[in-house]
């Protein structure tokens, strides 16, 4: 029986796919103030000094432009004559939340002491594609956990871990006892459906146990000025093995439209290494890395400023589409079946693994 898993000596570099100055920059980013030119604190201020933000320093308007067709200055025009000095907190804030809902990023936010501006249609709008009664009946009652993770055997000998948010943590020695305890099944099965992100490092430490050489898994690029399209050149990102266990054997990802952010991220990497199948919907997207400012009111804003792509340059803050397209269904359910967990069974069993696509309704 081939191994499921291969110790390897420590490597030189440590398990990341940003490169540590990036990482640098991004720390930067989400500690700093965006300076722009000081705006009194009345409504009309405020809505000048949010727009203004987003102009200068959010990274997809070229994008959105090519997409849907977005003209931040229309939206300025659109907005500006709702806002008006004599309007109470509550109104500019709806106000300025449905002008940052132009953008159609679930990474922008309007917070004040009050409410929590926010663009959730990027899930909202889709089928979940995900039962917590039907995970019940798959993880049973007796699952283990390390850190964030659910694990089991499933009754086919094929490994299933389940990962709900990157905002839990796990350590190596995690990772090494999941993997460990998996050693014998045929394939795994990872499961982070509705995964709506958190800590990235989580997201490159996870990816790095499928990973067996450096392996270019993107690009990123920063903003240098204040136009829309001031970017620096893109730079490589790289994938760095782990030092642990690691694991040899087919994978299949599972996604829907509730993976975003830094679930989306991990979707990104895991698509570039070989042996990995993503199953299930696209994924909600969310590729840009977030940071704040604060308006003179003191409500914060939250929004993209670093773009990120692909190994193939391709964007994927609309998300990444999966190998194989499947969705529950319900008839499935109703018998008590997971749609997109079958599927993924199948294809490690190898009865759908050399195809390319595969849609079921």
């Amino acid at each position: 029986m081939t191994p499921s898993h291969t110790a390897y000596p420590k490597q030189s570099l440590p398990v990341r796919v940003v490169r540590l100055a990036l990482a640098a920059v991004l720390t930067l980013c989400v500690a700093a103030c965006v300076d722009v030119e000081e705006q009194p604190d009345t409504p009309q201020g405020n809505f000048e000094a949010l727009w203004h933000i987003i102009d200068e320093h959010y990274c997809f308007f070229g994008y959105k432009q090519e997409q849907y067709g977005l003209d931040w200055q229309q939206v300025y025009n659109k907005y500006k004559v709702r806002v008006d000095d004599r309007m109470t907190s509550q109104q500019l804030f709806e106000v300025l939340t449905d002008m940052l809902a132009e953008l159609r990023d679930g990474h922008v936010n309007l917070s004040s002491s009050a409410d929590y501006g926010r663009y959730w249609a990027w899930h909202e709008n889709y089928p979940s594609n995900l039962s917590d009664t039907l995970l019940r009946r798959y993880l049973g009652t007796d699952y283990k956990m390390a850190g964030g993770l659910k694990y089991r055997v499933l009754d086919d000998n094929i490994g299933y871990v389940r990962y709900d948010s990157f905002t839990s943590g796990f350590g190596e020695s995690n990772l090494d006892n999941v993997l460990m305890h998996l050693l014998l099944c045929r394939g795994l099965i990872v499961d982070i459906r509705s995964n709506g992100g958190g800590n990235l490092t989580y997201a490159e430490t996870l990816a790095a146990r499928f990973c067996n050489e450096r392996t270019l898994v993107g690009y990123v690029q920063h903003k240098t000025g204040p136009g829309h399209d001031d970017f620096s050149p893109r730079e490589p990102r790289y994938l760095e093995p782990s030092s642990g266990v690691r694991w040899q054997k087919p994978v299949c990802l599972l996604t829907n439209r509730g993976v975003f952010s830094a679930a989306n991220e991990f979707t990104m990497y895991m698509k570039a290494l070989p042996g990995v199948t993503i199953v299930g919907d696209r994924t909600g997207g969310g590729a840009g890395m977030p940071f704040s400012s604060s308006l003179p009111n003191g409500w914060s804003v939250r929004f993209s400023a670093v773009p990120m792509y692909d190994a193939q340059g391709q964007s994927c803050e609309f998300g990444i589409a999966p190998d194989v397209s499947v969705g529950l269904s319900d008839d499935d359910q109703r018998r008590g079946h997971d749609t997109i967990i079958e599927t993924a069974r199948k294809i490690i069993d190898g009865e759908r693994g050399a195809q390319d696509s595969l849609t079921l309704r």
